[in-house]
């Protein structure tokens, strides 16, 4: 394969050699770590099994870090992990995909079309396997603490209570990164890991500039925001009409009880609207 590179732990970057224990060695192919650890990072994690709002908040989330300049850690996995490096890619951002296997035995199989795009696009697959090993149960945690390693700050987009993704918060709290989770409704069982790190001291993330904030970067000037879709566009109009109370709003827009409320915390999390007391919405 082309670009691949191997790298012995004397070599490896610092922040992996804080590891409790550090891999032996890398195999990389793509762009070389040194060259891309240059800028920040977040690793976004999260269930393979993920829900409709999960994916719109882990776009969202990677969209907006990926345009300025934020390079995105995850695990090559079914669900948030690929939402997360497609999101990327889409933005035109690099990417690092640490993988529970060899550079030749790209897992999950279905994903060997992503894995070369990430490195097409400047991105970079790593891993500490021998290019033909096949994953096996135990690599998959072990994986988890190299993308803890390689991130400046982890999100938890959606995860349930027994989802690997924790594994990968756990490595980070250990090596005292700032650790970040989406809330979610309660009742949802995709929801109950990340509530379960905000119980347990994880920052809740609201929008993608708490991330930023946390990494130091500057804010980007606020531009006029475009609905993506129509259910945005009547809610907006709504709250332009002066219509602030959120069973009003409801009842006025016509929309279910889910969809209005996954499109109005979509809003909230974009940093279009902002929640007012007793159920009252505001446009910022």
């Amino acid at each position: 394969m082309q670009n691949q590179y191997k790298t012995n732990i004397s070599d490896l970057p610092e922040r992996l050699q804080q590891l409790h224990k550090p891999p032996k060695h890398l195999y990389q192919q793509g762009s070389k770590l040194k060259d891309i650890l240059k800028n920040p990072t977040v690793g976004i994690v999260g269930s393979r099994k993920v829900s409709t709002y999960g994916r719109a908040v882990t776009e969202e989330f990677t969209n907006t870090l990926a345009k300025r300049g934020v390079v995105i850690v995850s695990g090559l996995a079914l669900g948030v992990d690929s939402i997360a490096h497609r999101a990327c890619l889409e933005a035109k951002g690099q990417t690092i995909a640490v993988l529970p296997s060899g550079l030749e035995s790209i897992y999950p199989s279905s994903h060997q079309g992503l894995a070369k795009q990430i490195v097409q696009t400047g991105g970079s697959l790593v891993t500490e396997y021998e290019p033909q090993e096949k994953p096996m149960k135990h690599f998959f945690i072990a994986r988890n603490r190299i993308i803890a390693g390689l991130s400046d700050i982890l999100l938890v987009t959606e995860a349930a209570e027994r989802s690997g993704s924790l594994h990968t918060a756990n490595f980070a709290l250990e090596l005292g990164k700032p650790v970040f989770a989406i809330p979610g409704n309660i009742t949802n069982i995709n929801s109950g890991g990340t509530n379960k790190l905000i119980q347990v001291g994880a920052s809740p993330a609201l929008s993608p500039e708490d991330l930023i904030q946390e990494l130091g970067l500057t804010s980007a000037p606020i531009a006029a925001y475009i609905p993506e879709n129509e259910a945005e566009e009547l809610l907006l109009e709504l709250l332009d009409q002066g219509i602030s109370e959120g069973e009003i709003l409801h009842q006025k827009s016509g929309l279910g009880l889910q969809a209005y409320q996954q499109h109005l915390t979509l809003l909230e999390i974009k940093g279009v609207i902002k929640p007012l007391s007793a159920n009252r919405w505001q446009k910022i």
